[in-house]
């Protein structure tokens, strides 16, 4: 597919929202109608203002003469606004689910919350092990490897450890 001009900064013209017939920006988005490349069709961008990858690249429907796109319209922006949307909140559902796991332990203290934050840095990604009392209260937490797995049994010896960092 075509890449996003170098010129484009995903802006809304100063006069207004520019809404042609293969480009159409407004609340925040721009959708540009592109030439597939891999095949005789059409494809449509969704880019998030400010962001230089489109959020969404989906087919395009072929106008009446089989040959030229579509023209985007209100309806149709919309909908592609709400589909990219959609695409971004369910991908960072997905991050944060691989970044942030916890589970509860019970003790003879009670019941203990204990959690695995990742910190995905590029140069030393790592990760922070806790523990919560039923008050809300830290009793500990520890630095430990980004590939740390936690479960019942590696939290459950971690609190028999006396809170100490697990071996890396």
């Amino acid at each position: 597919m075509n890449e996003q001009p170098d010129d484009f900064d995903g802006e809304e013209e100063e006069n207004g929202p520019v809404q042609e017939p293969r480009l159409w920006q407004g609340n925040g988005w721009t959708a540009r109608v592109i030439k597939n490349d891999d095949d005789d069709g059409w494809a449509v961008a969704m880019y998030k203002d400010g962001v230089s990858e489109p959020a969404l690249v989906g087919p395009w429907t072929m106008g009446r003469d089989k040959k030229n796109p579509k023209p985007l319209d209100v309806n149709a922006f919309n909908t592609l606004i709400k589909t990219a949307s959609e695409v971004i909140r369910r991908h960072e559902q997905h991050m944060h689910a691989i970044l942030h796991k916890n589970l509860y332990i019970m003790t003879e203290q009670g019941e203990l919350k204990v959690t695995l934050d990742i910190v995905p840095d590029d140069d030393d990604p790592y990760a922070m092990l806790a523990a919560t009392d039923e008050m809300g209260e830290q009793v500990a937490r520890v630095r430990v490897a980004a590939s740390f797995k936690l479960t019942q049994a590696s939290a459950q010896t971690w609190i028999e450890n006396d809170f100490r960092a697990p071996r890396q």
